[in-house]
């Protein structure tokens, strides 16, 4: 069971991604309305995965407070420890690549506060599936001291619903492999 706040933007998501017109079940960026957010906007952030890392492209003012700065064009694995990359970075593809929501399952601080970070694909102005809105929902009011590390640690990645596209498989063609 998700916190509401996660639940709520899976749900919101995925009606979403069953519009008419929405490709291969991922809607575009532009069909997001902010105000539909609520009071979760200073929550959310925006990145744009044009290769291995995602970069910010806007975070809402309670991340960048909690995270202590500006995060725009920061790269999102830097909010994370260094052992909890590997997993981030493969929820990362695994949102854009199944096409459905991912749920990171974090801990902040020295008190190990428990945080969820919703990942939902979108499309960019392109057409490609290159963007990711997020949702930080702390389980708690999140109080860390002024010199603890503002890095979060991840504990577990959480696929949510069925895949919308099928898994890549390799196909040989004449002696080649194909992706």
């Amino acid at each position: 069971m998700f916190h509401p706040d996660t639940q709520f933007l899976i749900d919101h998501w995925t009606s979403l991604s069953r519009r008419t017109g929405t490709r291969a079940g991922i809607p575009a960026r532009a069909a997001v309305e902010p105000a539909a957010l609520g009071l979760r906007l200073p929550r959310v952030f925006m990145a744009e995965r044009p290769g291995e890392d995602a970069v910010v492209r806007l975070a809402g003012g309670w991340i960048e407070d909690f995270h202590g700065e500006w995060l725009k064009d920061q790269p999102l694995l830097s909010l994370w420890r260094p052992a909890s990359r590997p997993l981030v970075a493969a929820a990362l593809t695994q949102t854009l690549r199944e096409a459905r929501p991912v749920v990171l399952i974090a801990q902040a601080g020295q008190a190990a506060a428990q945080i969820e970070i919703a990942l939902v694909p979108l499309r960019g102005p392109s057409g490609e599936p290159d963007r990711v809105l997020g949702l930080y929902a702390p389980s708690a009011t999140l109080t860390l001291a002024s010199d603890e590390s503002r890095l979060l640690t991840a504990r577990v990645s959480i696929g949510v619903g069925e895949a919308a596209r099928a898994p890549l498989s390799l196909a040989a063609a004449h002696g080649r492999r194909l992706a």
